[in-house]
């Protein structure tokens, strides 16, 4: 690819997360395409539909939160740190408007699967380590990690996120910080 062309679907690949992230899925093409300063003619040359754009835009971000995970994880960090970690990045992602994105489409299934993967392994250290619910499958501790993050207006200090986290935690664990850090 030409550097040019180069240069420009990364401008697409940035506004589009930017718009999307301002308007949810309602931000139009036309919108995207002016927020990159390009033609519209341009936008379209590299993404003729919509959900090719959103499937790109939907990849490069998993991969982003999954190699964020796995270098935490790669850490000395309590298990439950790692997983505030990932709350605290996901949560500035525009998860909300991916999720239309089907994680059976091969471009996102990869970094799905390997997202899914290493959050799982880190579930089930925070189980291992006591600071996580052992009475929760991992599964189940995902998909509320899903639920917290993925959503509009996501931040990982509003009502729902605290009460999920809290939920989470181990008995016991409420209050005491430094058990949770292992200290």
């Amino acid at each position: 690819m030409r550097a040019d062309a180069r240069r420009n679907r990364e401008l697409i690949v940035r506004a589009a997360t930017r718009v999307f992230m301002d308007t949810g899925c309602s931000g139009s093409m036309e919108d995207i395409a002016q927020a990159a300063g390009l033609g519209v003619g341009t936008l379209y040359r590299h993404f003729p539909d919509r959900a090719g754009l959103l499937a790109l835009i939907t990849c490069d971000v998993v991969s982003r939160l999954a190699a964020q995970v796995e270098a935490a994880a790669a850490t000395d960090l309590p298990r439950w740190e790692v997983l505030l970690g990932y709350v605290r990045d996901a949560v500035r992602e525009p998860l909300a408007m991916l999720k239309s994105v089907s994680t059976d489409d091969p471009v996102v299934a990869g970094p799905a699967e390997r997202l899914h993967a290493v959050l799982g392994r880190v579930v089930e250290g925070a189980q291992a380590e006591g600071s996580l619910r052992a009475d929760l499958e991992t599964a189940a501790v995902t998909d509320l990690l899903g639920l917290v993050v993925c959503r509009p207006g996501a931040r990982d200090d509003d009502p729902l996120a605290t009460v999920v986290l809290d939920g989470l935690r181990a008995p016991g664990l409420e209050n005491r910080p430094d058990a949770i850090r292992g200290q």
